[in-house]
């Protein structure tokens, strides 16, 4: 997502073009030159890269996995910079290298572990996750990126095994694939412009996903209006139920009611889990699907950033935490992957920047096309 946010800063002039290629160029050539290999305490493996990476040496964080997903959002960004640096320049020529080279080396095909669906990750000397990404979810982006390679590209069986795990809901008068947690709802549309393209199961349900998203994003809003839990603070201007930090495990008797609260969780409507926590950056997110609902929650939360009463821009709280004061529990941390989102589709609201680029990609429109989507700009 910073890659993306970088193309971003220089289109609209918060950095120079020659800084935002600086820093990208930076990125991608340590991306590549990073160890790739069974070694625990490797960067990745056959072109993935472990969850998390140590800022100060850049290999392996604690014991986390090769995560397949967040390899496939990085990918996603690495073909943004591919795109947008796109001028007779020694030095954005490079990062076009770069980029195609980081893309095709990942061994997607590898990744299925001789099944179907793609696996969440592998760990050395343990080998693969027993979970594989099924049904729909942020695993959208990967399954195109996988599709459209090139090199170790999957097949469009894969895709379809992926489509058997979709879950069909009407709620509160909206038809729609479920899922819960909001971000499903947005971080494959942030490379992806999905407006009228569809693939099978969006041809037999008569929409596409940016209207599927859309949908979703009305749920949210009216769950925080119903607020059926009755927690404080959930309203048309609050809301936004995503995966996010909490006020940790633990419960608190209030008014007569035990609350159970939760740690960092994927929060969700309207099952749950839910224990009072949202995060306004997750409704800001949903600006391209329904500005008519973001825009005055923005306004909101903006005027009241201003007055002291709430945390900064895309944090989360919860107001029914009891911590001694009025103001509930407010997260101390700042996370990309949850700024990211923000700036990319506030971007794609206003120009379509993103889209734009990743629709002249050809790995993304094989991609896609492989997917059997069709119509729209396709």
């Amino acid at each position: 997502m910073g890659l993306a946010v970088y193309a971003v800063a220089a289109e609209r002039g918060w950095i120079g073009r020659e800084e935002a290629g600086r820093r990208t160029r930076t990125t991608l050539r340590f991306l590549m030159n990073s160890h790739q290999g069974t070694e625990p305490d490797a960067s990745g493996h056959r072109g993935f890269f472990y969850h998390f990476l140590d800022m100060r040496t850049g290999q392996r964080a604690w014991k986390s996995e090769l995560s397949t997903i967040d390899t496939a959002l990085l990918m996603a960004g690495v073909l943004v910079s591919g795109r947008y640096f796109d001028r007779d320049r020694e030095d954005e020529a490079e990062i076009r290298k770069l980029a195609d080279q980081l893309y095709r080396r990942v061994d997607w095909r590898w990744a299925l572990n001789g099944g179907a669906l793609v696996c969440h990750g592998w760990k050395p000397g343990k080998g693969f996750l027993p979970y594989r990404w099924l049904g729909y979810d942020e695993a959208l982006i990967l399954y195109v990126l996988a599709l459209g390679s090139p090199t170790y590209g999957i097949g469009p069986e894969c895709y379809s095994a992926w489509l058997t795990g979709y879950r069909w809901k009407t709620i509160y008068g909206h038809e729609f694939v479920y899922a819960g947690p909001l971000f499903i709802h947005q971080f494959s549309h942030m490379w992806i412009d999905f407006r009228g393209i569809r693939d099978a199961f969006m041809h037999g349900r008569g929409l596409d996903y940016f209207e599927n998203s859309r949908r979703a994003t009305f749920v949210q809003r009216e769950y925080a209006m119903r607020n059926p839990r009755g927690f404080d603070g959930y309203d048309q201007n609050s809301w936004g139920l995503t995966a996010s930090d909490g006020p940790g495990r633990q419960r608190q008797q209030i008014d007569g009611t035990t609350r159970s609260y939760f740690d960092y969780r994927a929060r969700g409507v309207p099952f749950g889990p839910d224990d009072g926590t949202f995060s306004p950056w997750a409704a800001f997110a949903s600006l391209p699907f329904a500005p008519e609902i973001v825009l005055p929650t923005i306004r909101h939360v903006h005027a009241s950033e201003r007055t002291g009463d709430a945390p900064l821009l895309g944090a989360s709280f919860n107001r029914t935490f009891r911590t001694g004061s009025e103001d509930g529990w407010f997260s101390t941390d700042q996370v990309g992957i949850n700024q990211g989102p923000i700036v990319v589709m506030f971007e794609n609201h206003r120009s379509g920047l993103i889209w734009r680029l990743l629709r002249g990609c050809s790995y993304i429109v094989d991609g896609l096309r492989s997917a059997r989507f069709s119509a729209g700009w396709l």
